[in-house]
């Protein structure tokens, strides 16, 4: 059932470029898991050593690593886990870590029986293991991620197909997103000296969960592998004339490492930790690019995956009731989530065996209420090969990179390079989040959410029988591709003020094409600041003359065979339309004036 792909990161491919040359990059055996034919010093400036009272007792309470030693959550009425915490060490355990305000402690034990015994204690609701295999050493004493040395790049920043394609490079235009909304990333880490990160990394609130407790030493954020340093480029690298440009590349970004060492595994514990997290340290929006090992899909119907699932639901509520917004992937088995059968990749972390399901089992985080769930798409609107798909589940789609068209972004040491994958499509949709955030200040996870499904781009289902739904929402696309350029709108728009056409018109050698919007609704004439948004897919844009056509066919030139050999128009034109009634069809009328070149036009739009 998961031929494709088999991995918790959500991603298919990696090609890194340092200084223009390109290379293959194999990642350590427990996180690259590729599909074989697809191609730093912290900041100073704060010492990091306050600690919460959370973590200083689960220190007091740690007990030497020991073989055999299994982590469990042990849920209990949210607020005082005191008596909790005392009959785990009653009872053959110790306490890792404890989250009061969920009501969840992390148990360590060696003892076969722990769990059982927990269970019949008074004030526990559950208790599950979070894991198949031991807890390895590297949780008493955690190894510092390595600083990787630094490259300087020559590469200067263009508009790539991810960005334009979600008219990200448009909102630029507008604003960039505001620093002081926080964007946490959830993933393998971070380089915070990357020069395209950097600029916007935001030290003092970041940390590794790993394990399941916060790990606050400077450093302890950076990246295990290359995934995390991809995601947080995606959502936020500084638009500063190098490498890349995030979606938001003024907002700030956090890493909090959930990925553990050696496996690069991402259990239920650190995802708890993250949330909570982002929770208490007023994150925006949080990126989740993973499931939650070792179990691809939890159970109800399991008393372990029954508590993985209340544990993490319980973390992922606190941090939305302080007002972050999660987004994740979700995944790349080319799997539909609305129907579930069986499961042959869990668990991850020891012997996987296959076992019917039923759609009760869920995929965590990215199936939890709240979360925002991300499919992925190609260049143009077309589903990713490998991406999950679920009519009800899928909330939203963006670019994730499908085989020869990659999403490239950051890589650790200074590094960039292209990826496929929905972990490469969730973090265009917490850069759009951050957008909508820094826009609307007052906005609630909710209001996010909202605004993120009824301001995407309504995607078509192509003629596929596994994708059902309406043009509207449906199981490959949800509400739609999501729209940076609505995103940073502000409020809401008065209705009839921004039109847009996005069927596709093929552009022939020596022809002429037209794209029509009807515009109604208006009263008076057009502006004298009217925007044309247009986005020309074209090889060779010398070759090309655009215009606006009035309703009333007056003609306004927008672009006269200049560019040369340039690839695409994806640009907003401001026209004097004040001598025209604003109600009408309005055409965009392309001339392509010579051979060889042909294209498309992808999209245009008005805003009057």
């Amino acid at each position: 059932m998961f031929s494709h792909i088999s991995r918790r990161l959500r991603l298919p491919a990696v090609t890194a470029v340092a200084l223009g040359a390109t290379m293959a990059l194999a990642g350590p055996v427990g996180l690259a898991h590729a599909v074989p034919n697809d191609t730093p010093e912290p900041s100073s400036a704060s010492a990091r050593t306050t600690e919460s009272t959370a973590t200083a007792q689960a220190k007091a309470a740690t007990t030497a690593w020991a073989a055999g030693t299994r982590s469990y959550l042990v849920i209990a009425t949210p607020g005082d886990t005191s008596a909790v915490r005392t009959a785990i060490a009653n009872n053959g355990g110790s306490v890792f870590a404890s989250y009061d305000a969920i009501g969840v402690v992390v148990a360590h034990s060696a003892s076969a029986g722990f769990a059982a015994t927990m269970r019949t204690v008074s004030g526990v609701q559950q208790v599950g293991a979070t894991r198949t295999s031991d807890v390895p050493a590297d949780a008493y004493n955690p190894a510092l991620p390595a600083n990787p040395t630094q490259s300087p790049t020559t590469l200067t920043e263009s508009n790539r197909w991810d960005m334009t394609q979600i008219k990200a490079d448009q909102a630029w235009a507008v604003t960039t997103g505001s620093p002081t909304v926080k964007v946490g990333v959830l993933d393998t880490g971070v380089d915070d000296q990357h020069q395209d990160i950097a600029p916007n990394f935001n030290a003092a609130d970041s940390v590794s969960c790993a394990y399941g407790k916060p790990d606050t030493r400077a450093g302890a954020w950076r990246d295990i592998d290359t995934h995390g340093t991809h995601v947080a480029g995606t959502i936020a690298a500084a638009k500063n004339g190098k490498g890349v440009i995030g979606v938001a590349p003024g907002v700030k970004i956090s890493s909090v490492r959930i990925a553990e060492q050696p496996s690069g595994l991402f259990y239920a514990e650190n995802t708890i930790c993250g949330f909570v997290w982002a929770g208490d340290h007023g994150f925006k929006v949080t990126n989740n690019s993973y499931y939650t090992d070792p179990w691809q899909f939890n159970c109800p119907d399991n008393v372990d995956q029954a508590a993985i699932i209340e544990g993490v639901r319980r973390a992922q509520a606190y941090a939305e009731g302080k007002g972050s917004l999660q987004v994740a992937a979700a995944g790349n088995s080319n799997y539909d989530l609305a129907n579930k059968t069986t499961d042959s990749e869990s668990p991850n972390d020891s012997t996987p065996v296959t076992r019917t399901i039923t759609n009760a089992c869920i995929d965590i985080p990215t199936e939890l209420p709240g979360v925002v769930t991300v499919a992925a798409m190609g260049n143009g609107n077309v589903k990713a090969s490998y991406s999950n798909f679920g009519n009800g589940v899928i909330d939203v789609a963006a670019p994730g990179g499908d085989g020869s068209y990659g999403v490239y972004s950051t890589l650790p040491g200074g590094k960039y390079g292209n990826k496929n994958g929905t972990s490469m499509a969730s973090p265009h949709v917490a850069g759009v989040a951050a957008l909508l955030a820094s826009a609307n200040p007052t906005f609630t996870p909710a209001d996010l959410r909202d605004r993120l499904t009824s301001q995407a781009g309504d995607t078509a289902c192509p003629s596929d029988s596994r994708c059902t739904g309406t043009t509207a929402k449906n199981g490959f696309f949800g509400d739609g591709q999501v729209d940076a350029l609505k995103a940073v709108g502000g409020s809401t728009p008065p209705p009839g003020a921004y039109f847009e056409n996005l069927a596709d018109v093929a552009i022939a050698d020596n022809a002429t094409v037209e794209s029509p919007i009807t515009v109604s609704g208006r009263t008076g004439n057009a502006p004298a600041t009217l925007k044309v948004g247009v986005d020309i897919k074209h090889t060779y844009i010398g070759d090309l003359k655009v215009d606006l056509v009035a309703p009333d066919g007056t003609v306004y030139t927008l672009h006269n065979r200049t560019g040369s050999g340039t690839d695409n128009i994806v640009q907003t034109y401001t026209v004097n339309a004040s001598a025209e009634v604003a109600n009408g069809v309005w055409k965009l009328r392309v001339n392509d004036n010579a051979a060889q070149d042909v294209g498309k036009i992808d999209a245009w739009n008005l805003t009057f």
